[in-house]
């Protein structure tokens, strides 16, 4: 069984500082995922066990500066709220749900220490707990932003399933911040201790990736792309959004045109240029993909065009007022973390229902098995296959 999708997200999370009552953002009780799992527990009983009580822990943390890396829907924040940590965390949701726990444990939410990876990191970190996150990019770009904070008392600890660490995550820590070991695994969780060797000069970081694109693929043929660490396909065009690019429509001038799940922003910038005078809205829930986004854009079509770049949960309705979009294009995931989900497209379809004028079109990009067709049909009332391959499917639905 996957431990990031077993029953209950109202399932308690027990710690050694008490228990606590948490959810993902935005909670849905279909999916029923957990808002922790097995390597949480694993660092918070080896933060605890390392003076042998909950009791002495406290004493080791206290006044401690504590910077938390990666934290997925607040489990170690929330925990340790007591402290007073400084959480950083590249997703939307993430953060949203990192303030719904913190509030339901009674505790202050602070936004000046819920950082984005984007903010300027702590100046000096005492302890710095990072959950590996699914992509080794933003690890190795974040260990690099983090590494000047750090001095050789600074406790370091990773943790994950042992299917997220990897020899390579090893050698990350290993060369960017110090000497590195590993622990036993228990229950299928690891963790990663890390002591900091102030004498490494691992060098800047390599990020943002930049890459043209092929000649062959519309408007947008041989143009610049933006990469910032953790955006999807950082090193080349993925094969879904190419043939996405291949079958855009042209936006008419004065439409607002939203990217959701914006990604690197390719495709609404391929929009922009095959429909000048279009309004451009980039929308992704990974602070990294929006600045990768602003960047891709901002390289095309110049520091001055016009175009909004918003960190949030799809269509949301307070950023999106009904009728107020003319046309979205999206390109949805199907994975949480480690979870397989429809959630997240189902989410972005009846957003975009609800924000697209009448006569409005949603454009969706997906693999041919995951069946959008059927959701579409089921919520638009129609849906029209644009174009399709063996392996992905364009597929058109417009507001009634």
């Amino acid at each position: 069984m996957n431990p990031d999708s077993t029953t209950a997200a109202a399932t308690p999370f027990t710690t050694p500082w008490g228990t606590l009552d948490l959810t993902r953002f935005p909670a849905d009780p279909r999916e029923r995922l957990r808002a922790w799992d097995a390597s949480d527990e694993y660092l918070l009983r080896h933060l605890a066990g390392e003076a042998d009580s909950a009791a002495g822990a406290a004493t080791e943390l206290a006044g401690r500066r504590i910077a938390v890396l990666g934290d997925r829907w607040g489990a170690l924040t929330t925990a340790l709220a007591p402290y007073e940590p400084v959480q950083i965390s590249d997703s939307h949701l993430g953060r949203q749900a990192t303030r719904e726990n913190l509030a339901r444990a009674g505790a202050a939410v602070d936004e000046a220490r819920l950082l984005t990876t984007r903010d300027e990191p702590p100046a000096r970190i005492d302890v710095l707990l990072v959950r590996v996150p699914k992509s080794l990019a933003l690890l190795e770009d974040q260990l690099h932003r983090l590494a000047p904070a750090l001095h050789p008392g600074t406790v370091v600890l990773g943790t994950g399933m042992v299917t997220e660490i990897h020899t390579s995550t090893l050698e990350l820590f290993e060369r960017i911040l110090g000497p590195t070991r590993t622990s036993l695994a228990v229950r299928k969780a690891r963790l990663i201790l890390c002591t900091p060797d102030p004498a490494l000069r691992p060098g800047p970081s390599p990020w943002p990736h930049r890459y043209a694109l092929p000649p062959d693929i519309g408007p947008a043929s041989g143009r610049t792309v933006v990469n910032h660490a953790g955006t999807f396909c950082a090193e080349r065009l993925d094969i879904g959004t190419r043939f996405f690019l291949a079958h855009l429509p042209t936006p008419a001038p004065g439409d607002r045109v939203v990217d959701l799940g914006c990604g690197n922003g390719v495709v609404g910038t391929a929009a922009a240029l095959a429909g000048p005078g279009a309004g451009l809205v980039f929308v992704d829930e990974s602070h990294q993909a929006v600045a990768s986004a602003e960047e891709t854009f901002r390289t095309n079509l110049g520091p001055d065009a016009p175009a909004e770049f918003l960190a949030a949960d799809a269509l949301a309705p307070e950023l999106f007022a009904p009728g107020s979009v003319d046309l979205v294009l999206n390109n949805p995931p199907f994975h949480s973390h480690q979870a397989t989900t429809d959630a997240t497209a189902w989410r972005m379809f009846t957003g975009a229902r609800r924000a697209l004028r009448p006569g409005g079109e949603l454009w969706v990009v997906g693999n041919r098995h995951l069946g959008y067709h059927v959701k579409l049909r089921r919520l638009f009332g129609n849906c029209q296959l644009v174009a399709g391959n063996p392996k992905f499917v364009v597929l058109r639905a417009v507001r009634r």
